[in-house]
């Protein structure tokens, strides 16, 4: 396992130690069906995946929207909400603090794991949303492809 692997892998579990408590009580029953574009002018959302006995996993992540109402996560290529996603495309996204603490109520939405020719829009779209810091964090694992999954979530409506 290389250094990157590894940072990668501690930074996972420490974000997933930090998750608010009111993370986990998001559930698809209290989710609306909406457009995507409530979410823009947020910094963080927390996105939850289901695990294949139906089981809610809250992640709190970095977002953009593009124009067209699409959001795009990236993640390490082994995460868990990838595997998840492989499974079961549900996904819900509501707008959060840092640590997954929702500001708002869940959307419903569908994800699915990019095949490597869409990972440019998806990130011009995460740099128009963070600018510097987003490309600070860019450079840092780049010529890591192989370790990188972007996720693209649409609205269900």
């Amino acid at each position: 396992m290389s250094v990157f692997e590894r940072v990668a892998r501690f930074s996972d579990r420490m974000f997933d130690r930090m998750r608010h408590r009111r993370a986990f009580a998001i559930t698809d029953d209290q989710a609306i069906d909406d457009g995507l574009d409530a979410l823009r002018g947020h910094k963080y959302a927390v996105l939850v995946t289901f695990r294949r006995n139906g089981e809610a996993v809250p992640s709190p992540v970095w977002f953009g929207v593009d124009e067209r109402g699409r959001a795009y996560v990236r993640t390490g290529a082994h995460a868990g909400k990838v595997k998840r996603l492989r499974h079961d495309d549900r996904v819900l996204l509501a707008p959060s603090s840092l640590r997954g603490k929702p500001n708002g109520p869940a959307i419903r939405g569908s994800g699915r794991i990019l095949p490597r020719e869409e990972w440019a829009h998806a990130e011009d779209t995460l740099a128009g949303a963070y600018g510097f810091l987003r490309r600070i964090e860019g450079r840092a694992v780049s010529g890591h492809d192989d370790l990188v999954a972007y996720v693209e979530i649409t609205p269900r409506r």
